[in-house]
Parts: C-alpha cells; sequence; structure tokens
C-alpha cells in the first residue's frame, strides 16, 4: 500500500508523536509499503529524522503558535497549492497523526481521493486542559474536548490508540468507529546498546553513584514534582542518589526553583534533550532505575525504551502506563505518593539481585512491543479498514442502483 501520514507536528520537534510516527513508518517500509508524509516545515532545517527520504517528505510553510514557540502549523494556502501533486500520488490510504490542521486537510483528501482515512489518538487531551487552561470551567473544558475527538473519530473510517486505557476512553465518549489498540513499537537492539560507562565518564558521575532517571516531557502533566517530593525520603537512607532528568518543556524553570528551594542541587541533574540515535540509550545504560510519575500518558514510550534497554522501572500505573506496570514484569508500581515510591525506589537499589532479575524481565517483554510486530499490526488494520470500506462503498452503490430501478 502507498500511504500518506499527515502531521502537525515532526522531528526536529521531539516528541512521542513523532517518535511514533517514525518508528511506525520504518516498520511499515521494511514489510514493502510506501510511507510519505505530510508535516510542517521548520526553519527551513533540511533533516527531519535520522532516516530521511527526500522523496517521503511533503514538508509544507508554516506559521508559528503563539505561546507555543516549538509548535508549527501548516498554512492552508501552501496545503491547497500541493493537493493536485498529492492526488495525483495514487495513495491507498490516508492515516492521520495529529488533531489540528493535519486532521481537517487528511480528512478532505482521502474523502477527495475516495480512501480510506485513520486516525491515531495519541493524547490524552481532556487531562491537558485541566493543565493548560485552568480558568476555563472543567466541565466546560472536558465536555469540549469529548465532543470534538468523538466528532473527529466519527468522520474517519478507523482510530488505532497506544493502550487499552485509551479505547475504553474513546468508547466512553460515544466512539462507535472500529477502534484498534495498536502500541508504538520500539527497535529492541537500538536500545540494548547503550554505553553506561561512556556516560558516567562524560557527565562525572562515579561507577558506584546510584542513578534514577526519569525520560521525557518537562511539562506541569507530567507529575515530576512527585520525584522532587520522594527524593528527601530516598536521600536520608542513600545519600549518594542522583536524580537525572533527560527532556525539556515549559515546566523546566519552575522545577529548577523547585530543586534550589529544596536544596536538592547536588542530587538533580536536567540534562535537557538527549539525542535519541546514542546519548538518550546511553543514560538508560547508565542509571539503576528508571522513575516515571506521570499520570496522563496513553502509553508511555519511553517505558518500553527503559525495558527494552533492561532498566527497571519504577512508576504510577495510571492510563496507559498501567498496561506495563499493571503487569509487574521489570517494572515495580508506585502510589502517587512520595513516600510509597521512595520506598520503592530504595528496595530496589538496595537489592541488587532483584534488580538483574527485573533486567531480565524487562528485556523478555519488551520483546513483545518490538517496532516490526506492531507495525504488522498496524498493516492487519490498514487492510481490514479497506476491505470495510470497500464493502460499505459497494452497498451504497447497489442501494441507489435498486432505488434507480
Amino acid at each position: 500500500m502507498r500511504i500518506l501520514m499527515t502531521t502537525d507536528t515532526y522531528f526536529p520537534r521531539i516528541s512521542g508523536v513523532a517518535s511514533s510516527i517514525e518508528s511506525f513508518r520504518a516498520g511499515l517500509v521494511r514489510q514493502g509499503h510506501e510511507i510519505d508524509i505530510l508535516l510542517p516545515a521548520y526553519d527551513g532545517r533540511k533533516r527531519y529524522a535520522p532516516d530521511d527520504d527526500e522523496r517521503a517528505l511533503w514538508r509544507i510553510p508554516s506559521w508559528r503558535i503563539p505561546l507555543y514557540p516549538e509548535e508549527r502549523f501548516m498554512k492552508f494556502r501552501a496545503l491547497r497549492s500541493r493537493r493536485r501533486d498529492m492526488s495525483n500520488a495514487a495513495y491507498d490510504l490516508v492515516h492521520i497523526q495529529t488533531p489540528f490542521i493535519a486532521h481537517y486537510h487528511g480528512v478532505r483528501l482521502a474523502r477527495h481521493l475516495r480512501i480510506p482515512v485513520v486516525l491515531s489518538y495519541h493524547t490524552y487531551f481532556e487531562a491537558y486542559v485541566d493543565h493548560y487552561y485552568p480558568k476555563i470551567p472543567g466541565g466546560l473544558r472536558r465536555g469540549s474536548v469529548r465532543r470534538l475527538s468523538r466528532r473527529q473519530c466519527h468522520g474517519v473510517d478507523g482510530v488505532v490508540v497506544p493502550s487499552q486505557a485509551m479505547a475504553e476512553i474513546l468508547w466512553g465518549y460515544g466512539v462507535n468507529q472500529p477502534v484498534r489498540v495498536i502500541p508504538t513499537g520500539v527497535k529492541l537492539e537500538h536500545f540494548a546498546e547503550g554505553k553506561g560507562a561512556e556516560f558516567r565518564k562524560q557527565y562525572g558521575i562515579t561507577g558506584q553513584r546510584p542513578i534514577l532517571l526519569y525520560a521525557g516531557r518537562i511539562a506541569p502533566e507530567k507529575n515530576i514534582p512527585l520525584l522532587f517530593n520522594a527524593l528527601p525520603y530516598i536521600l536520608e537512607q542513600m545519600p549518594d542518589v542522583l536524580l537525572m532528568l533527560a527532556g525539556d518543556g515549559p515546566a523546566r524553570p519552575m522545577l529548577e526553583a523547585l530543586v534550589e528551594e529544596q536544596g536538592l542541587s547536588n542530587s538533580v541533574r536536567f540534562l535537557g534533550y538527549l539525542e535519541r540515535k546514542e546519548a538518550l540509550k546511553d543514560a538508560y545504560a547508565a542509571a539503576d532505575l528508571f522513575v516515571f510519575p506521570s499520570q496522563t500518558e496513553t502509553q508511555g514510550m519511553v517505558l518500553i525504551e527503559a525495558l527494552a534497554a533492561g532498566l527497571p522501572v519504577v512508576g504510577v500505573p495510571a492510563l496507559g502506563s498501567a498496561d506495563l506496570l499493571g503487569l509487574g514484569k521489570g517494572t515495580r508500581s508506585a502510589r502517587n505518593d512520595p513516600m510509597d515510591l521512595a520506598s520503592q525506589c530504595v528496595a530496589l537499589l538496595r537489592d541488587y539481585g532483584l534488580r538483574a532479575r527485573l533486567a531480565a524481565e524487562a528485556r523478555q517483554l519488551a520483546a513483545e512491543w518490538s517496532e516490526d510486530r506492531m507495525a504488522q499490526n498496524l498493516s492487519q488494520f490498514y487492510t481490514e479498514i479497506a476491505g470495510r470500506t470497500a464493502a460499505i462503498s459497494r452497498r451504497t452503490l447497489s442501494a441507489g442502483a435498486a432505488r434507480q430501478r
């Protein structure tokens, strides 16, 4: 099949959505599919992902979004000017990745071409609006998200979600289109090759110092203060523990001030964004535990990456994270409580044998989320949706012909 993916965000904008698109694209291409991506242009940058193929990217001139400097929206006029070229590309299916301009253009193009269209529902927007728009009454903001989500899901032929929890949320919204749970896969061999000793040496960290690692966006919805509130309890029992945070985002200045205020500067290190191809996998290899406090993840790709690296995980089993943490393999669950999180971390840091067992379990569990396996599941869903829409079209034509007779 030849597939067009449409998105409002992609590399160099680092995000879970961008990583998901790249993972599925790579897996689908290995299966023989052709994948093109429609995306915003980012300040004339020439490379967007490690394995870019210039022929596979439709870069559309874009404008910056006020208050969100990292984001871009494609310009409508530029999109219209490329519609004829995209119409001539002989696509078999459109896969929408984000709910903004990319969504509406993707639906219009698919209907114009009379081909199936599916969307991926990556983000639990209902939780996000509580953090970013607190002045709007809660019932109003959540109701608006639910209505918009339901309308967008009903405007396509199928929906992909990364976790069972997200599927149940959409069903609760009243979505009755086909919904399939297909998590984003991970290139397992990549994260098994980290150079932990070199990473520690680069950052001046001794080989014996215990490291807790968080990786992800530094944003309000990630519940990162839970880590800082748990850290003093950990330090009481293990004074040399270091908490490293890989990532960046709007909450970083506030959290850096919180670290200073709590006197934790010697025990916390903000690493900023780490390049995924090398530096991030080295950080996984250097750490002793991966800690993940977020309660708003629809999947939590970093959890699978950490498991693939053989890094035991301690996290709060909420929403999509519960799919992994609830299995209890290579992981330990903690309540949304500083003392409970701290006790789980200390117990594992003190027990090397237990950590080694969890590391082996982690690699076994991660194998179930391999990139190729998830891409195969998505390919099967494409085929099912294409068959379903073709059958509906045939029934519609037959009914029309019967009425004419």
